[in-house]
């Protein structure tokens, strides 16, 4: 596929308004005085914690994709990119909230990856996405510890999001909130400066007020799919979270709940 011309920049006062109206008040997005599109640090907040870097061997080894928790049953679920699964599971980690080589919220092992077959056999960029379980610790599971945001599918395009991630060239976290693009009918596109190697998998949020501490948001997507998530630094791209996301979701919820 030939590469996409850059995304138009949407300058309309009338949809800066709108946009400022969207991300005014929402816990874990950028103020509207920040400039959409452009990365920055991620606050270490609630919110933000909720996403994490995953590491291959353990926290001394290297962190090379992100990862956020969402809401399950039984509390134990991450969502990230498909292509940061593969292989074996027995190696690989999920830290919340690091930074700067501490893990303020634990080391998560984990323990089972559920991936659509059409990704497993064929790479299909469409399904992109993928559900890991994750060991409790200390007697408690990862949302207990952190929280979580709902997975919603079907939510269409044109949302504001916010993006946040590690790059692997560092051990900070970023963020960024911009509005999403229709790049297909199965692909999703945005403009944020900065998304190198290390920020696929990383959650597309819609920020909400929801949930038992009024500030879950809604994941629509992750970073991913259409040249596994991006060429360039500054489009990102994600699959589109429809029935086939739900349903690997549910076969998620029903493998975690074998024990």
């Amino acid at each position: 596929m030939a590469p996409a011309a850059p995304r138009r920049r949407r300058t309309l006062a009338a949809v800066a308004w709108l946009v400022a109206l969207a991300l005014a008040g929402a816990t874990g997005a950028a103020s509207p005085s920040e400039e959409l599109g452009a990365s920055r640090t991620a606050n270490a907040d609630r919110v933000d914690d909720r996403v994490g870097a995953l590491f291959s061997d353990g926290l001394a080894g290297t962190h090379y994709c992100s990862a956020s928790v969402v809401d399950s049953p039984r509390g134990n679920m991450i969502v990230t990119a498909a292509h940061c699964l593969s292989g074996d599971d027995s190696n690989k980690v999920f830290v919340p909230g690091y930074r700067s080589g501490s893990a303020p919220l634990g080391v998560w092992q984990v323990t089972n990856t559920i991936e659509d077959p059409a990704w497993t056999a064929t790479g299909d960029p469409d399904v992109d996405v993928a559900f890991a379980l994750v060991a409790p610790l200390g007697g408690r599971t990862v949302q207990q510890a952190v929280g979580a945001n709902r997975l919603a599918v079907d939510e269409g395009f044109d949302h504001v999001v916010t993006i946040t991630g590690y790059p692997s060239a560092t051990d900070l976290p970023i963020t960024c909130s911009d509005l999403v693009d229709r790049f297909s009918s199965t692909q999703m596109r945005i403009d944020c400066t900065g998304y190198s190697d290390g920020t696929s998998g990383s959650p597309w949020l819609i920020p909400g007020q929801g949930g038992p501490t009024h500030d879950e948001g809604t994941v629509i997507g992750v970073i991913g799919g259409f040249e596994t998530g991006g060429y360039t630094d500054d489009i990102s791209y994600s699959s589109y979270f429809g029935d086939r996301v739900g349903d690997l979701y549910r076969a998620a919820v029903a493998e975690d709940a074998k024990g």
